[in-house]
């Protein structure tokens, strides 16, 4: 603990830290938030439309499942992260900073977050959607009124485990200058072989997954209302 605080109380540590940690934060809160918008249909649509689902439709399903889901997440981040920087230079008009990595990011994560999505929504009860189909509810409103709603403790998991996913992956597009505590730990820790800063590095990232796994965990529990 004494150590720790000798690192903190460096003032070049800590003034490369807050930024670094400022840049992460935004990363992680642009790139969830894109996510779960986009995730988050999908993955709905991804069960809706599947063997069984409320408006199945055979070739749509494999489409997004098969070809746009399976193949985005079976491509290693960092190369698809690689791979994705002239894009994000076209979207965001520059190739490098905490923006253009969240472009990155959010399209690495969607089949992922949608994957989980379709998952949470397997776990509703058929008998209370068959229910609710029966009473003459429209299928728009079994969604809107029974599925997300009875799914919304494993939707909550599923957004906090993604976001402790992008916080991993934000450190890895410091590495392409995607900026953050990745960029401050190559530059810093490896380049310039300052283990102190590479230390506090790996503290503050595991102690922002700590908190998002606490906060999720707890808001998991708060809207399980079985």
């Amino acid at each position: 603990m004494e150590f720790l605080t000798d690192l903190l109380n460096n003032p070049g540590i800590t003034k490369a830290l807050w930024p670094a940690t400022v840049e992460t934060l935004q990363m992680t809160a642009l790139s969830t938030l894109f996510t779960v918008l986009v995730g988050l249909p999908l993955g709905i649509l991804l069960h809706a439309t599947d063997k069984g689902g409320l408006a199945p439709v055979r070739w749509l399903n494999v489409v997004l499942s098969g070809i746009i889901v399976n193949i985005t997440r079976s491509i290693p981040f960092a190369i698809l992260m690689v791979s994705l920087i002239p894009f994000a230079a076209l979207v965001v008009g520059t190739a490098l900073g905490p923006i253009a990595a969240t472009v990155s990011l959010t399209i690495g994560t969607i089949p992922f977050f949608a994957r989980l999505v379709e998952t949470a929504l397997r776990d509703v009860s058929s008998g209370k959607v068959d229910a609710a189909l029966v009473m003459g509810s429209t299928r728009m409103q079994v969604i809107r009124k029974v599925m997300v709603p009875e799914a919304m403790p494993g939707l909550v998991a599923a957004t906090t485990t993604t976001v402790v996913t992008l916080i991993g992956y934000s450190a890895m597009a410091g590495l392409i200058g995607g900026g953050g505590l990745g960029r401050l730990a190559y530059n810093y820790g490896f380049v310039r072989f300052e283990s102190d800063i590479m230390i506090v590095t790996i503290i503050v990232i595991v102690l922002m997954v700590q908190i998002v796994q606490i906060l999720g965990d707890w808001l998991a529990k708060k809207v399980d209302h079985r």
